[in-house]
């Protein structure tokens, strides 16, 4: 936690930000997510990191097997459509998974679809959903 102060009093904010700034600081994760995804519709841009295309097949394989790698998605993202019958382990799973506070956990829950978590290797985003599933809980892998 001192570290994390630490880092904020190093980064030197230029004037012209500074209310910007003070004013993201006092948002809630989920608050800040909603700011990113209003920002992307608003600006036409993916806060995403780019992922690098691979490279073309050597030999053979030609403009159609570059376009089958391309086309195949490598992030996914978890979102919940229905809490299900035991609403109060599903929050606990979300709280854990996500590392959110548990009324930010709860509002994802309680208020479907809601993004779970953003950018998950496929491994990873199945045995997510596998585990809400098990919960009774209605997650789709996107």
């Amino acid at each position: 936690m001192a570290e994390e102060q630490e880092n904020q009093q190093q980064v030197e904010v230029p004037e012209k930000f500074q209310d910007i700034v003070e004013r993201i600081e006092q948002m809630s994760v989920l608050e800040l997510s909603e700011l990113v995804k209003v920002l992307e519709d608003r600006l036409g841009v993916s806060a995403a990191a780019p992922v690098a295309a691979a490279p073309a097949a050597a030999g053979g394989g030609g403009d159609e097997a570059a376009g089958e790698e391309e086309a195949e998605q490598t992030s996914f993202d978890v979102v919940i459509n229905d809490g299900g019958s035991s609403k109060i382990q599903v929050v606990k799973t979300v709280k854990s998974e996500t590392g959110l506070g548990l009324k930010e956990a709860k509002e994802i829950v309680d208020n479907p679809p809601g993004t779970i978590k953003e950018g998950m290797d496929k491994e990873s985003a199945q045995e997510l959903v596998n585990q809400i599933q098990e919960l009774g809980a209605d997650v789709e892998m996107k």
